[in-house]
């Protein structure tokens, strides 16, 4: 993996004093838009790297003693034990930049050769986005903005780790927040602060986490309840009869596909009869890096015009007698991409889908119904980006696994 050509050298680094080493380094991981920093310590050095568009990139390598020196720096600022280096530990900082707010979230485990550092960067500036930027298309956006208009019932974001979810959640929370209606959130951690919302963080040291709080965020009597993750049998239990009761549930959910999320609430034990009549809807969602407009190359291929066959009906005229890749330039630091984007599933309800909940048709049969009625899977989903020339063929195989895109495994 080659060091990018703007980052300082790793000698650079190791001869600042550590508090200037901090700065460069965190500065530097905020002007390329990362979204975690992180300090290896390995048997004879120490790594610092940072993950920018979900991808791992180098930025120095220090001695172990500067790594270690760096590590004890942000535990001072973060209000950490420096002297503890046997148990994890988890810290805060929040700084200023160009007039903007950083939050930093500071984690440390120790490892076989000393302590590792994660930080997740939120960049207040960036890190919140309006529904319509997110990457959906104009069908899906209507749909969604017309689940979040319903009174009550629940809507699932699904997807792995570190696809947007929480992104996902926030910008349905602004398009919520008009100050009609009373929004409660329930967040491990509260990532981002809104005006008008009353926010609230589990605390597994006190013993409070997310079904307690549930508990008594109902008796609060909100309108909209936003759930951080669902993640055990009671926060399904009584989420679902929240969203059954007259509230308007928003929560995240760890599932592949958008049915997959059905099987997920089953397996936590909700009740098929109470989850068939009150799912809205569910979003699930890859994200993708995007194609640097300034320098990516085109491929025609209208020697073969059944390339985007199967998604001729979803484009636009113009559309599809070019292919996509990316090249590099100096504005997007020759890696070819510049951001990211989702791609995403958006299954509504009719009786029919409803039926086939209560009936517990496997995962497979719901997914197919689900696109007969008109959800676009991952698979066209992901191919109408490529033939709008956002992505590249190479991302989106890289992004979403074989057994979505039709391919043979």
């Amino acid at each position: 993996m080659s060091t990018p050509p703007s980052f300082a050298p790793s000698s650079t680094i190791g001869e600042l004093e550590p508090h200037v080493a901090v700065e460069h380094i965190v500065r530097r991981a905020i002007d390329l838009q990362a979204s975690d920093l992180f300090v290896f310590t390995d048997e004879d050095a120490a790594t610092i790297c940072t993950r920018v568009l979900g991808r791992l990139e180098p930025m120095a390598v220090v001695s172990r003693d500067q790594g270690r020196h760096l590590i004890n720096f942000f535990k001072t600022t973060s209000t950490m034990d420096i002297a503890e280096r046997r148990r994890p530990q988890e810290g805060r900082w929040l700084l200023e930049q160009n007039g903007n707010r950083v939050d930093l979230r500071i984690n440390i485990v120790p490892t076989l050769f000393g302590e590792d550092l994660a930080i997740r960067i939120l960049n207040h500036q960036i890190g919140l986005r309006p529904l319509d930027s997110l990457g959906l298309s104009h069908v899906e956006y209507g749909r969604v903005t017309g689940l979040l208009g319903s009174p009550s019932g629940l809507l699932l974001v699904t997807g792995p780790t570190g696809t947007g979810k929480t992104t996902t959640l926030y910008a349905c929370l602004q398009h919520l927040n008009t100050g009609s209606r009373k929004i409660n959130t329930i967040e491990d951690p509260v990532e981002y602060a809104f005006p008008g919302i009353r926010q609230s963080q589990t605390n597994a040291k006190l013993g409070v986490d997310f079904p307690d709080l549930l508990r008594n965020i109902l008796r609060q009597a909100p309108d909209v309840i936003m759930i951080g993750e669902v993640r055990d049998e009671e926060t399904a239990t009584t989420a679902v009869r929240a969203a059954n009761s007259g509230h308007l549930v928003l929560a995240t959910l760890h599932s592949p596909v958008a049915a997959g999320a059905i099987q997920s609430l089953r397996a936590m034990g909700a009740n098929p009869f109470f989850i068939s009549s009150c799912l809205l809807g569910i979003v699930a969602q890859r994200l993708v890096r995007v194609l640097c407009q300034k320098c990516r190359v085109a491929h025609d291929i209208r020697e073969s015009p059944d390339t985007f066959a199967d998604i001729r009906p979803l484009m636009e005229p113009g559309l599809g007698d070019y292919l996509y890749g990316p090249s590099g330039c100096d504005a997007c630091r020759r890696q070819g991409y510049d951001g990211r984007t989702g791609v995403f599933e958006v299954m509504t309800f009719n009786r029919g889908l409803r039926e086939m909940i209560l009936q517990n048709n496997s995962v497979e049969e719901i997914q197919e119904a689900a696109i007969r009625h008109g959800m676009i899977e991952f698979r066209r989903a992901a191919m109408l980006k490529v033939a709008q020339g956002i992505t590249s063929t190479e991302e989106v195989l890289r992004e979403l696994p074989a057994e979505y895109l039709g391919l043979e495994v």
